[in-house]
């Protein structure tokens, strides 16, 4: 079948973790405490649904691993991440053709109750990484690592891709990398200094360097406003409708009766369409989402109580 492929075979630089050093490394790792995120990660671990999923199963395995609730079903009566639930940020059939960017993984983390925070390799140096590298793999609760590199950086074939970090041997400085894709690459380890190299290297789609992501459990407070239920919609599909429906929010204002409601109705709408093209656009922070949150139930209150008074 020479139109198809089965498997890659790992570069001489890097060490599969199912080999006697890959073994070896796991269990040195182990004894110093730097592989303590490593058994709630591997719980959850899955190869990717589609080519281009690298960056959904990747936050998915995160998501799941630290216990978060999608808050709605995955399949019969059970709540659980997939890749198809990953739909608040980008359309699933563009993901499908293109992937996602580093900063579409922070959104899609964060509109499904995470807290992430994106790291980018032009602004930080390789130190940065090791550090965050050294938490995700001590913590059995968290934070989970997900990186974002160029595949031939690593002598891999392919372009961008995601995967998780699930430990570290500090002795060697390398970096367990659990591939997403295990049709092709079996998990590895891999020297953090290469790893940093392959996270430089820019990602065409933004013009800017990849990087990586720390994602933990968010505080109730900071994803109320990101938990809006929607069962039959994308999110995408959410703007465009807030955007389409002004005008009839502007007749139902011209209606006898009608005004005090519309005037609810439109700042709640108005304040869910800038809250979602702002997620989707660029990295909030946990204070901006708040504020943000603040400032769309502010508007609510200040219409029903103008139209109580009127």
């Amino acid at each position: 079948m020479s139109d198809s492929f089965h498997r890659r075979p790992l570069p001489p630089s890097l060490v599969a973790l199912a080999g006697d050093e890959g073994r070896r490394l796991f269990t040195e790792a182990l004894a110093a405490g730097t592989m303590n995120g490593y058994f709630a990660v591997a719980e959850q671990f899955q190869t990717q649904a589609e080519p281009a999923y690298c960056g959904l199963t990747s936050l998915v395995i995160a998501l799941n691993s630290l216990g978060v609730d999608p808050g709605r079903r995955w399949k019969g009566p059970w709540r659980w991440f997939s890749e198809e639930l990953l739909d608040c940020c980008v359309p699933l059939v563009q993901v499908k053709e293109r992937g996602v960017t580093l900063d579409e993984v922070g959104c899609l983390a964060r509109c499904n109750g995470a807290r992430a925070e994106v790291w980018r390799a032009d602004r930080h140096d390789v130190g940065a990484l090791r550090s965050a590298i050294e938490q995700a793999a001590r913590g059995s609760e968290g934070p989970r690592l997900l990186v974002s590199y160029a595949r031939l950086a690593l002598e891999q074939t392919g372009a961008g891709h995601f995967s998780p970090v699930a430990g570290y041997h500090a002795g060697r400085d390398l970096a367990l990398v659990l591939d997403v894709a295990r049709f092709k690459y079996p998990p590895h380890w891999v020297a953090i200094e290469r790893l940093f190299a392959a996270t430089a290297v820019v990602d065409p789609a933004t013009g800017r360097s990849r990087g990586w992501l720390t994602v933990t459990r968010a505080p109730l407070a900071a994803t109320v406003a990101l938990q809006l239920r929607c069962d039959r919609l994308s999110w995408t599909d959410v703007v465009a409708a807030v955007a389409a429906g002004q005008a009839a929010v502007a007749v139902a204002a011209a209606a006898p009766g009608g005004a005090s409601l519309a005037s609810v109705t439109r700042a709640w709408l108005s304040g869910v369409r800038t809250l979602a093209q702002a997620v989707g656009f660029r990295d909030l922070t946990e204070a901006e989402v708040i504020a943000r949150r603040d400032a769309v139930r502010g508007e609510v209150v200040a219409s029903r109580a103008a139209a109580l008074a009127g």
